[in-house]
């Protein structure tokens, strides 16, 4: 479904909302590149006053779980959708999931929120439908899609911890009412806060109003969480956020738009663009200047994929191929002062963190640069932050995709360690005075 289609789409949903006809029709399921996106994932018209209250919920089935002797292992699911607030100010329904363990926890039982890594802009790419289906493979109007929830692995890690989990989809990443907001701050850093509202006010679950609230995420995960740790405290004071595992952060998405350009993951800077579009209207007019028709399609037919459908489809391509005049997106910013001043209200390390913050990247992370990362961490020791700064050194590869998923599998042991104990009420000291020194 292209971007004019699923936008139209929302629209009329909401207008037969609005004119009080049933609520089914608006419930019908979406199909995206031959995946159907069920009933639930389609909002309400009117959605709740509150950030953080819930929409509706469902049991979610596991697509990889055991029998227990109490149940499931590692615990039971539920699919949640509830209200949050967008960088317009208006109000945005976000869909996730809640898992309860089933490991017991000794003590007030910790909650994370987990903010995904980059997993596409088509809805069918949610975590959330991953966690359900494991493997997502579609086919249709001569479109494919493949997606992998590799998320999972530090969900069932939190889990078999005793930890509750839940998880953010973003806004527009599953909900089929509008397109997701790729690394907009505001929105996931909102989404990231509200997750945490829902999930304590879900019934029949074993956190309470007590429980220490951890917060997850690598890559656009990790710059999800990193906002939320900066808008806390005036946006949702009423979570406590103890401590934050930030790892590969897109911080300064001037450097990483450049950065991914001609990679494998060139995908990544078209639902950049595409979000930028529906957050900010003025950015409109840039687009239609500088985008050749080729171009449109590119970033149209980007607005369904999954980040497996981008790399086999734009691995090592350039976005000098999408503009009228043959320059970069990056030499566009560089160009146009109203692109800079959208990206400089983007840039994370402006506000002291809640908590404390373990930010961790590879050292040679040369697709989601570590430079940019490690910047944050220095002006977030700057503002008074209680940052650990965790160098990750692994063999530099000739690919930036592996050079930044490197560091994901081989720290994030060490990493749900770490917020593990900081949960638990173990102390740690920051390492704010070595990171000027460090390379």
């Amino acid at each position: 479904m292209s971007v004019r289609t699923r936008l139209s789409a929302a629209l009329i949903a909401a207008t037969l909302l609005a004119v009080g006809l049933p609520a089914g029709p608006a419930r019908a399921a979406v199909t995206s590149r031959g995946v159907t996106v069920p009933g639930f994932y389609t909002p309400p018209a009117t959605l709740p006053a509150a950030d953080g209250a819930l929409i509706r919920t469902e049991p979610l089935p596991l697509a990889l779980s055991l029998p227990g002797i109490d149940g499931t292992l590692p615990g039971r699911a539920t699919r949640i959708m509830y209200k949050s607030t967008d960088s317009t100010g208006n109000p945005v329904a976000v869909t996730g999931a809640y898992l309860e363990p089933a490991a017991s926890y000794r003590g007030v039982r910790p909650l994370v929120v987990l903010a995904p890594g980059t997993m596409g802009q088509g809805d069918q790419c949610s975590t959330s439908l991953a966690l359900q289906r494991g493997l997502v493979l579609g086919a249709g109007d001569g479109q494919t899609t493949v997606s992998i929830g590799y998320e999972v692995l530090a969900i069932y890690r939190l889990l078999a911890k005793g930890i509750a989990v839940v998880q953010t989809d973003y806004p527009g990443l599953g909900a089929t009412d509008r397109l997701h907001t790729y690394v907009n701050r505001v929105d996931s850093g909102h989404a990231v806060l509200d997750a945490a509202r829902a999930a304590r006010a879900l019934p029949g679950t074993s956190i309470t109003g007590a429980s220490p609230v951890g917060l997850y995420g690598y890559s656009q995960g990790g710059g999800a969480v990193a906002a939320a740790a900066e808008l806390q405290a005036a946006y949702a004071p009423d979570v406590q956020v103890t401590a934050t595992y930030a790892g590969a952060p897109p911080a300064d998405l001037t450097a990483v738009m450049k950065a991914i350009d001609g990679s494998e993951l060139l995908g990544a800077l078209g639902w950049s663009v595409n979000g930028f579009a529906q957050s900010e209207p003025d950015l409109r007019p840039l687009l239609d200047r500088y985008l050749s028709a080729s171009g449109r399609a590119v970033l149209e037919d980007l607005s369904t994929m999954c980040v497996g459908d981008a790399i086999f489809a734009y691995a090592g391509r350039r976005s000098t191929a999408w503009t009228t005049n043959g320059q970069s997106v990056s030499d566009i910013v560089s160009a146009e002062p109203t692109l800079r001043a959208y990206l400089g209200k983007q840039l994370i390390g402006s506000r002291k963190p809640a908590g404390v913050v373990r930010v961790a990247t590879g050292v040679f992370d040369n697709l989601v640069p570590h430079g940019q990362a490690r910047t944050m961490a220095a002006a977030w020791c700057r503002l008074g932050g209680s940052v650990v700064y965790a160098p990750v050194a692994l063999p530099w590869t000739v690919s930036p995709l592996l050079n930044h998923f490197g560091p994901l599998l081989s720290d994030q042991g060490p990493a749900v360690d770490w917020l593990a104990q900081r949960l638990a009420g173990a102390k740690t000291s920051s390492n704010c005075a070595a990171l000027p020194l460090m390379p």
